[in-house]
Order: structure tokens, then sequence, then C-alpha cells
């Protein structure tokens, strides 16, 4: 039985159960979202007790334990995080759906831009504030809400396999590592990658493109020590002014991103990401430009992007007047579909070697990358779930790409090469994923649970032979 004959069932009656079951979860679901924002878990020693992330992982395998998935354990991953992992065995030669999300989140950082506290959930206007609460800690809720509708039916339809990272907001590989490893551990016939969102709330959507990351750190030393700039200036090289002329290379006039060798001229092929509705998501205030030759979605899904995401300087209050021997920064490359990383990742670092002054030494080290991802729309899997969730919602669903990264899924993509893999998720532009103020509307939550719990128990019907009545085939996949 193929993924494609699996997945064509279209909805039932019984749709109308699930819909008020999940709706009558969303109070536990809330409850359930602000202990889970409570755990401190960025993967990042530097930044917060790791004893935050056990907790978390713990919180979440016990989670999944009480709903029936009696293995659910703690995994330690080569980079010395803690996956949890966790496997159903359904209706005998049903399907399996892997469902996968992250608990480590970003650090709550320029903590006075914060309204409330970063790790208790708050709700304010309608929206639920809180660390992770949109990205991605809300779509374990989401997964757990839509097992819970599901489990009134005393077993669910499917064979299932959870899959939650504890370092993907880090970047530091471990997961991927894992999957390299043992392959066999995430065996499925479809995966549910929900670490995306919607193009706007309200608005069920897919995302069919992921652009690859590459971290790169370049330092550069100039002079021996820190020198009187009235006795040395003009005539002594300075790191801080020979890092910010490197910097200035890796963008054009236009903002276009111009490391040496890498293609910039990609061009969207799909769905377009109005202009007015950018300037607004993104805030450029008044007289800004928006960046890039291309359209926006040119630029933010099918384009590299150079971004300075760290540096190491004086600050400006305490600063004294002298040349700076030494100086660094962390730069965030994101690539498309295409473009191999570690390819991307020699070209810039032999971009930055090339283009330093003065003589000044550079030095570059690798941060970790993660490989882009172009979704496969023509599966019947790809429709039934486009389906369901336009169900759920009550709206056609839509297509969109996202500039972000998610690296497991291209591991999980070359372990299981059978597998259809589709991605969604819960934040819209108003979240504000890795920013202050960090939110998730609860309407998302319960509408792409009830979305994933109705596309669950369609497949597994289908699985079972079981005809709906509008099981007639694939559906237009582009919104």
């Amino acid at each position: 039985m193929t993924t494609d004959e699996t997945a064509t069932a279209g909805p039932g009656s019984a749709d109308s159960d699930l819909r008020a079951r999940v709706a009558d979860l969303m109070p536990q679901a809330l409850t359930d979202l602000a202990e889970l924002v409570a755990y401190r878990s960025v993967a990042d020693p530097a930044v917060e007790d790791p004893e935050q992330c056990r907790l978390a992982a713990q919180w979440v395998a016990d989670a999944f334990a009480g709903l029936g998935l009696a293995d659910a354990a703690l995994v330690r991953t080569p980079d010395g995080t803690d996956a949890v992992i966790a496997h159903h065995e359904g209706p005998a030669g049903g399907p399996r759906v892997l469902l996968y999300a992250h608990y480590d989140v970003q650090p709550a950082s320029n903590t006075q831009d914060w309204a409330t506290d970063p790790f208790t959930l708050t709700e304010r206007d309608g929206r639920f504030y809180g660390r992770g609460a949109a990205d991605c800690k809300g779509s374990i809720i989401a997964h757990l809400t839509a097992l819970r509708a599901l489990r009134y039916d005393g077993e669910y339809p499917v064979s299932l396999t959870v899959v939650i990272e504890g370092s993907e907001e880090q970047g530091t590989g471990g997961l991927e590592q894992y999957v390299q490893a043992h392959p066999e551990e995430f065996a499925a016939d479809v995966i549910l990658i929900q670490d995306t969102g919607n193009v706007t709330v309200g608005q069920p959507t897919l995302t069919v493109s992921l652009r690859g990351v590459v971290d790169v750190i370049v330092r550069v030393e100039a002079v021996a020590g820190e020198l009187h700039s009235g006795a040395f200036g003009g005539a002594a090289p300075d790191a801080l002014a020979a890092l910010i002329a490197i910097l200035a290379t890796l963008r054009d006039a236009d903002g276009n991103t111009t490391v040496r060798g890498l293609a910039s001229d990609g061009v969207w092929d799909g769905v377009p990401y109005p202009e007015d509705a950018f300037r607004a998501e993104a805030g450029i205030l008044p007289g800004g430009r928006r960046l890039g030759s291309g359209t926006v979605a040119d630029q933010v899904w099918s384009r590299p992007a150079l971004t300075v995401i760290g540096l190491d300087a004086p600050a400006v209050v305490g600063s004294v007047a002298a040349i700076q021997p030494r100086a660094a920064a962390r730069l965030n490359l994101r690539v498309p579909p295409g473009v191999d990383p570690d390819e991307a990742e020699r070209l810039l670092r032999a971009h930055l070697a090339d283009v330093a002054p003065w003589g000044v030494q550079v030095t570059t080290e690798s941060g970790g990358n993660g490989r882009p991802y172009r979704a496969d729309t023509n599966t019947s899997t790809f429709a039934a779930l486009h389906e369901a969730l336009g169900d759920s919602f009550g709206k056609p669903t839509v297509t969109s790409g996202q500039g972000g990264s998610i690296p497991l899924t291209a591991a999980l993509a070359a372990a299981q090469p059978d597998a259809s893999i589709v991605m969604l998720g819960l934040a819209d532009p108003a979240s504000l994923m890795h920013a202050p103020n960090e939110s998730v509307h609860p309407g998302e939550i319960e509408h792409t649970a009830l979305g994933v719990a109705m596309f669950l128990r369609r497949l597994g019907l289908a699985g079972a032979g079981e005809a709906h009545p509008r099981a007639t085939g694939d559906l237009d996949p582009t919104g």
C-alpha cells in the first residue's frame, strides 16, 4: 500500500464530533501551553541552565506517554541535547505518520522590550504571549490536542511516531545526526513537520519551500593591543573598521546578497508575497526601502540572504578613544533550495578572507549548517491535508514558501525518501517569532489540531479501505 493509495479520503459525518472534542479540549491545551512555556528551554548552557531543557523534554515525554505512546523517552543526540521519541502501533497494515515539533526556544533577550515575562504565558487582546508560544511549543500542544480528540474513539486510526527536537533553534544538528545514524527509527509513510505557520490568522497554509542555513563566525585581528586613537589613528590598522569594510561587501547598493560565486537571481514561481503586506508585517519605517532587486517572494524564498546577527565590539556606553585590536561577527546566511549549504559556507569563508583590507588577520569558523528543502505537492497526502485544514478553518488552504530553515526536514527526506513530507504550523506574521513579545492566536492551535485530527482519521479510514463520499481523487494543491 502506497501513501497515495491511502490518502484520498474526504470528510465524513464524524468530523463534527472531532470539532466539538477539540473545542472542549482547548482549556486544557492552554493550561498545558502555560506549563511548557514556563520552562526556559534554550539549548545553550551559556544562556540558560541545561536542566530547564531536560525538564521540558521530560514534560513532553510524560504528556505523550499519558496518551498511550508508552515508549515515549528522552533520546540523547550527538550535540548533547535530548529529543523525545515515541511510537504507537495502530491498525495492522495501516499507514504510519510521524509528527514533528521542537521544545527548545530562542533566548528571550532584550527583556526590557517584552511587555510581560517571556516565560509566563499571558493573554492580551485575544493572543497568548510567551517565548515558544508559536515557535514551537504551541505545535506540541496542537499535536497533543489532536491525539486527545482522536483517542475518544479508543484507538488511533494510524500508527504514530512522535519526534520532538531539543536543539532546533541552535542549529547544532544533533537530531539530524541521530536520524542519519538511526534512519529505521523514523520510518513513516507521512511526515508532518509542524514548525512553520499561516500567512495570516485563520488562513490555513502549507509551506512548500524552506531555505537552508549557514552560520559562520568571522574574527579580525589587526594590532597587538588597544592603541590611543589620537597617537596612532590614521596609520595603525583598525580591526573594527576592517570588519565593517568586510561586512559591507556582502550586500550591494540594492541590498542583494553578494557572496562571490553564490547566485542571487532566483525567481519564486508560486503564489506572490504582496509588497504592502510585507512592509506592514516587517514593520518597515516610513521612507525605508524594501531590499533587493527581485519581488518580495524572490528575496525571501528563492534567493540567499546574509544577516549579521552578532557583533563583538565595544558598547557605546563606556567606550574609550582607542583603536580596536580585534573584532568579530556572527553571520547567518540563508540559502534557497538547490544550493548546497556546505558549498555556500565554503564560498562565504573564502569571500571573507579575500576581501579583508590592510593585511589584517582573518579567521572563520563554522557555526553549523542546515539544508534547504522543497516539498513534493503532487501527492494525495498533500491534497488530503490541504483539504482537511481547509475544512477545519472554513476556507481553502493556500501554499507558501518560508525563508527560515528546518534542517531536520532535509535529513528526514534523505532517511525516508518514500515518505510524503508536508509542512505546517501555528505562527502568523503577528507571532513575532524569535523577537520580543512572541505570541500565538489560540484559534491557530484549535483549527490546526482539528485539521490534523481530521487528516489522521481520514487517512486511517482510507487505509482500512472505507470510502468517503468526497473521495474523488487529488485536489489541486496550489490553493
